[in-house]
């Protein structure tokens, strides 16, 4: 049962906890550039999640048998296998591989997989190790699939997936700013500061509830912010009766 939980924690935290997009902040100029297009992400999504999860595994089992000094390009080889395997998939579906470009080949030296090889399943058990990549690798793309259907659906009023609408707003004059460069660091800007906003609050929420009766007025919002580390300043002291 232990275990269970131990791989579901692991899991779970690169949804949100270590999510590489809006917390660690790596990889973001695919998803950034790729965004435009739901059908494109979905794609782009399995394909980090094979690469990152069949790489951290390969990494955990050979990581006694690799030495110290050539260890980043035996990493880079070993993500470079799985990232060819995804590059010729790809390519039996031309329209897919023609928008995703360069970008299928970059996944070799993508921050996300390089710094879970290095940072993580090279100390890892495989279970873990695996289902750190899947996580990593489910965050990643839940992010790229979120922005995507914003841009799509905000930028040209519909979600088209294999030549199928989806979704039509039936709207003329989208802003199209949503579609181009512009656009990504828009929408990444506005889902960064929300999730930054929801942590914030979740944060202030658990620790208010935590917080002993009898502040004076305004000490549950001095109290929230010296606990939460924004605060340097003493405790406040409670007035005994």
């Amino acid at each position: 049962m232990e275990e269970k939980r131990t791989l579901w924690g692991e899991f779970s935290k690169g949804l949100i906890t270590t999510n590489p997009l809006f917390v660690l902040m790596v990889g973001l100029c695919s998803a950034l550039a790729i965004s435009t297009r739901v059908e494109s992400c979905i794609f782009m999504g399995l394909a980090v999640i094979f690469v990152l999860t069949c790489s951290n595994v390969i990494i955990s089992l050979i990581r006694n048998f690799i030495p110290d000094q050539i260890r980043i390009p035996i990493y880079i080889v070993v993500i470079a296998s799985f990232v060819t395997i995804v590059d010729l998939t790809l390519k039996t579906i031309p329209a897919v591989y023609e928008r995703l470009g360069v970008w299928i080949p970059l996944i070799v030296v993508n921050c996300i997989i390089l710094a879970r090889a290095e940072g993580y399943a090279s100390d890892a058990k495989v279970s873990h190790a695996a289902m750190d990549g899947l996580g990593i690798g489910v965050g990643y793309t839940s992010v790229l699939l979120i922005m995507s259907v914003f841009r799509e659906l905000f930028g040209s009023g519909k979600i088209v997936i294999f030549n199928k609408t989806l979704i039509n707003l039936g709207i003329k004059n989208m802003p199209v700013i949503l579609i181009l460069f512009p656009g990504a660091f828009i929408t990444y800007a506005l889902l960064s500061a929300l999730l930054a906003w929801y942590q914030e609050r979740k944060t202030t929420i658990e620790i208010s509830r935590e917080l002993p009766e009898g502040l004076p007025e305004g000490a549950y919002a001095y109290e929230t912010l010296r606990q939460s580390g924004r605060s340097s300043a003493p405790p406040v002291e409670t007035k005994e009766q």
